[in-house]
């Protein structure tokens, strides 16, 4: 931070021009991609987890109890019972497998499906690519409210950033951070009531089974192999056998249908947590919606007689930028027939980008007549308050924006100097 961005520049070998295609692609060699490093999962050994739990212990112990210790008494091993615990080993632990598998190949589709965008100079011009490309030495352009897609040292604007890209992947703050979070080993809460149930299974079974010896061989005194046969019956009678495939088929199929809603989960248990939770605080636009913005024609208030809804959207949109646009700027261009309309037969003298300060972007033009020319849009507020007639038209301007809201519409204005 404290080196002069020159130096950077300099060091990053590259320019406030971007970096071209050819040479951003080599960087992307050198560097890698754009994205947290992600551990190959080993299939064999994820299938051989699901056999490796307090439930599945027991039931393994069983299996050895009636290969083994059954092998006495006159008679061979149990192999009937020790055949039929591994078949339902491998039934559980396939079901369970397959289930979590389909969930993890949903939520890596939409993961790809919504890869995080940004606005990169390529080439000496702005294109929209996926952040994975990004590469140290480019140029991006971030907006208010965008995510910062790699570690950059800024060039700062009115409400709009041009930064140098200095840091990507597991290189950045942000990679470095996720590699300690991933370090740490953390027990969720279903992973814990699994555990305490299988140690009471555990401690149940081991007290049914001393019981159950004391019993059968010094007061009953019952032959070896009997005695055997009735320990491998409260063993296996003792555990919930198809409890942990029930659970993980419900979070599995939870998983599949969250990610057909657009949700994505990374660790199954956390639908289960997630379910445990008494409030869930969101914010508004975009995640409870389409996140989509459409601007309604018919819906245009016009307080100046001299002007038409067209001529007021054409202002908003000259108003707006026609490169590197934010969602705003966006559904307004859209509206004109032509996007080229917002900057046709007039001259741009300056822009002025939104910024959370005066809430409102502004552009100063020159028409075909040699006249000069200010619009504004955004916020119902700060336009108003620009306006000669204020006073006058304040009480209509409320009302108009109470009525919007009461449908959940939000109120943009426009104004012209």
């Amino acid at each position: 931070e404290s080196i002069p961005l020159e130096e950077v520049f300099e060091q990053l070998k590259t320019t406030r021009s971007g970096l071209t295609t050819d040479d951003a692609e080599l960087r992307l060699t050198i560097f890698g991609p754009n994205k947290l490093e992600e551990k190959p999962e080993n299939k064999f050994l994820k299938f051989l987890g699901f056999m490796w739990n307090p439930l599945s212990w027991v039931m393994e112990a069983a299996a050895v109890m009636a290969l083994v210790l059954a092998n006495g008494g006159g008679e061979g091993p149990d192999w009937q019972d020790f055949v039929g615990i591994i078949c339902l080993l491998l039934i559980n632990s396939t079901i369970s497998f397959i289930e979590e598998n389909n969930a993890g190949n949903a939520a890596q589709a939409l993961m790809a499906r919504l890869a995080p965008k940004t606005k990169v100079l390529r080439d000496g011009q702005w294109q929209e690519q996926d952040a994975a490309v990004l590469v140290p030495g480019d140029i991006i352009s971030i907006k208010l409210g965008d995510i910062i897609p790699a570690d950059a040292r800024s060039i700062c604007k009115q409400g709009e950033i041009e930064a140098v890209v200095i840091a990507t992947g597991v290189h950045s703050f942000l990679g470095k951070a996720a590699h300690l979070v991933d370090s740490t080993e953390v027990v969720g809460h279903f992973q814990q009531v699994l555990t305490a149930i299988g140690n009471f299974c555990i401690c149940s079974i081991a007290v049914g089974m001393i019981l159950e010896i004391i019993v059968m061989y010094p007061i009953q005194h019952r032959s070896y192999r009997s005695g055997i046969n009735n320990l491998l019956v409260l063993l296996i009678g003792g555990i919930p056998i198809a409890m942990p495939t029930v659970l993980s088929v419900t979070l599995a199929i939870g998983s599949h249908r969250l990610s057909q809603q657009g949700a994505i989960t990374k660790r199954m248990t956390a639908i289960e947590e997630m379910a445990g939770m008494d409030v869930l605080c969101s914010d508004k636009t975009g995640t409870l919606t389409l996140n989509r913005l459409t601007v309604d024609r018919n819906l245009v208030e016009v307080f100046n007689p001299n002007m038409d809804r067209d001529f007021v959207v054409l202002l908003a949109a000259r108003a707006a930028r026609l490169e590197n646009q934010d969602a705003i700027d966006a559904a307004i261009v859209n509206m004109l027939s032509d996007p080229k309309e917002a900057r046709a037969n007039i001259t741009e003298v300056h822009f002025m980008p939104f910024n959370p300060v005066d809430k409102r972007t502004a552009i100063t033009y020159i028409d075909a007549d040699g006249n000069w020319w200010r619009a504004s849009k955004g916020a119902p507020e700060q336009i108003l308050a620009l306006c000669q007639e204020k006073d006058e038209i304040a009480g209509k301007v409320h009302s108009i924006i109470d009525k919007y809201a009461e449908r959940g519409l939000r109120s943009l204005a426009v104004a012209l100097q």
